[in-house]
């Protein structure tokens, strides 16, 4: 009896207290940051740009408060989202052209890769005008990232299930 009472005391004190979850405020710096955008649809380039929404949002914001000039951001683009950029589908791809457009103003640079592009039959005339080409996408983000350049591969997945279902 007694060593069943002390077994019982011992989950007790095992078992948590009930407990909220804790808010902390990692001290980001300022971001240093080369996007992979290699996908498999062209249309997924809108969820691709959010990645991008989702690191400079929290930055610009309180507590960081950071100015866009303070943030470092290149777009390495070398998949079927190359077709997105390409002045021709502009009509097509607007909403995704503007949003981007958006970002290249506060600073971020798209690249394409230049091998990718002549794959597609483009050339520098073919782009939208806030394009830079660059010679291979590989290079491209590896040169990044011997600068100290974080790499992010956006992980785009196709939704199966809404939030409220799931929940």
């Amino acid at each position: 009896m007694k060593r069943r009472l002390f077994i019982a005391s011992l989950l007790a004190l095992a078992t948590p207290a009930l407990a909220n979850a804790k808010i902390v405020k990692t001290p980001y710096k300022p971001a240093k940051v080369v996007f992979d955008f290699y996908l498999d649809d062209p249309q997924k380039i809108g969820s691709a740009l959010y990645w991008i929404r989702s690191l400079m949002n929290p930055l610009l914001d309180e507590p960081y408060s950071y100015s866009p000039e303070q943030l470092d951001i290149k777009v390495v683009i070398h998949g079927t989202e190359i077709v997105t950029v390409a002045r021709k589908n502009a009509a097509k791809y607007k909403d995704a052209v503007d949003r981007m457009r958006y970002y290249a103003d506060l600073g971020v640079s798209f690249k394409v890769c230049g091998y990718a592009a002549e794959d597609y039959g483009y050339n520098a005339k073919d782009f939208q005008d806030f394009i830079e080409i660059v010679p291979s996408a590989i290079p491209e983000l590896v040169h990044w990232q011997m600068q100290g350049y974080a790499l992010i591969t956006p992980n785009i997945q196709d939704k199966k299930f809404l939030i409220e279902a799931i929940r």
